[in-house]
């Protein structure tokens, strides 16, 4: 599994628009076999920051995701969102793998490490 951490700096004067932005994206997200974990808006501290997080399978599977950005219109207009509303002043990625020792992939992942390391 492969998580995808954005961070973002939003306008908090537009965080309606955020929000639907916000909501359509989870939608595709979810239509496109990933999972989303949310997004999560400013509460107390800064008001500008933003987070959303998400997996898919796969580095491979989230890159399939990728190849609809500009093509598929329901992608297309919810980017344009962002770029119409200018909710979104600026945005990273970053991508994570989870490390759950509990889980029994982990524990396999981690013996080998041990044997080959």
């Amino acid at each position: 599994m492969i998580t995808c951490v954005v961070d973002y700096v939003i306008d908090p004067a537009k965080i309606a628009d955020f929000e639907r932005f916000a909501a359509e994206w989870m939608r595709l997200v979810d239509r496109e076999g990933g999972v989303h974990h949310g997004y999560f808006l400013p509460a107390e501290g800064a008001s500008d920051e933003a987070r959303a997080l998400f997996s898919f399978e796969s580095l491979a599977a989230y890159e399939r995701y990728r190849t609809l950005f500009g093509v598929d219109p329901e992608f297309v207009a919810a980017d344009r969102i962002r770029e119409e509303s200018g909710c979104v002043l600026r945005y990273r990625r970053t991508f994570m793998r989870p490390f759950l020792p509990d889980w029994p992939e982990a524990e396999a992942e981690t013996e080998t490490e041990t044997e080959t390391g």
